[in-house]
């Protein structure tokens, strides 16, 4: 059985990527979750694994080698996926270093790490050990209407503190492949969605307002877009890389689903209307309001996922439309989940949008 030790699991899509792995039948895998719990590292999000002889959670930093090192050794891990990072654009810009801290310094120790421990490996663990980075499309920068889809060769152009460091930390694992040999993969996505989103992203800070009768801030003229990839697919994706991809390889994963933001809170509206109707009998778009746009605001990003689909085989399985109504009933259903999320006191009247 394959040990694999995943980096920031306690957060939204490695919680997500925790939970595809164990469900999965065909290739049953050992899991370590390796997380320091901040703000957005929720432990309630895998809870329910307690005591399940195949999940192991490890309070702890990635920055910490020693630490790793013997969690390696000890497990004799087979795999690393990391998606161990500071992610929040809004919170980068209020605050960038705690974002360069951990996206390269805490990759850059990881990695270190991982390269002692894989160089004193021998024969056939050796040869399939890897390490997958997870990052981001925001490292590209921004496209105009009209530009062709970001793909695996396209020039590195960030604008946020955020996407600055991401690009930082999938540069370091480039050069961990070509100066070490470290046999590494990187996997690029477009913004995910979905069960266990922390609530100061656009889709369940909308939903949670909404149904609280709070305003549903819309940054600027609401037409920046996004390609929007369900979270579950994103995991089926960054499994099919780990176990199938080339190494040294940066794959893609997109939703092949652009939409501006505008249309995504409209959407949402209008799905809250029938599930879960406003006492008043008005539409939830009533609690729409235009704020400042937020500096240096991406206007467009949208990923050409076609070489994961050709190479691996990998396509979305969810339409946003199918997508969006799993989320939304699944933050209905999961209303002590929120409420907790409430308490804790994180900040929800910061605006997400990736």
């Amino acid at each position: 059985m394959k040990t694999i030790l995943v980096t920031g699991g306690a957060g939204f899509i490695g919680s997500n990527f925790i939970r595809y792995c164990l469900a999965g039948s065909d290739n049953p895998v050992r899991l370590i979750n390796l997380d320091i719990l901040t703000y957005a590292g929720n432990p309630d999000n895998l809870n329910d694994l307690e005591g399940d002889p195949n999940y192991q959670f490890v309070k702890g930093d990635i920055g910490d080698e020693a630490l790793v090192s013997k969690i390696l050794w000890e497990r004799q891990v087979d795999a690393i996926v990391n998606f161990a990072a500071e992610s929040h654009v809004d919170r980068s810009i209020d605050s960038p270093e705690p974002f360069f801290q951990t996206n390269i310094i805490g990759t850059l120790r990881l990695l270190n790490a991982s390269r002692h421990y894989w160089s004193k490996l021998e024969g056939k663990k050796k040869e399939k050990f890897r390490f997958l980075h997870v990052s981001t499309d925001e490292v590209y920068g921004s496209l105009g209407p009209e530009d062709p889809l970001f793909h695996e060769e396209q020039k590195y152009e960030p604008n946020s503190p955020y996407s600055a460091s991401k690009a930082g930390s999938d540069h370091i694992v480039r050069a961990f492949l070509h100066t070490y040999g470290l046999p590494v993969l990187t996997t690029n996505c477009s913004n995910n969605y979905g069960p266990y989103q922390f609530p100061e992203k656009l889709i369940p800070l909308m939903i949670l307002n909404a149904i609280e009768g709070k305003e549903l801030p819309i940054y600027g003229d609401g037409m920046n877009i996004r390609d929007w990839l369900y979270v579950e697919d994103h995991c089926a994706g960054i499994l099919a890389v780990l176990e199938s991809g080339k190494v040294g390889e940066t794959y893609n994963i997109g939703g092949l689903n652009e939409k501006p933001n505008i249309e995504i809170v409209d959407t949402i509206c209008e799905i809250l209307d029938g599930l879960r109707p406003r006492t008043d009998g008005t539409s939830y778009k009533t609690q729409k309001v235009f704020v400042t746009d937020r500096p240096g605001h991406d206007r467009r990003y949208a990923i050409d996922c076609g070489k994961i689909q050709s190479q691996l085989g990998w396509s979305p399985a969810e339409t946003f439309e199918t997508g969006i109504q799993k989320t939304i009933q699944w933050y209905l259903g999961n209303e002590p989940w929120c409420r907790a999320i409430a308490e804790k006191r994180y900040n929800r009247e910061r605006l997400g949008t990736g």
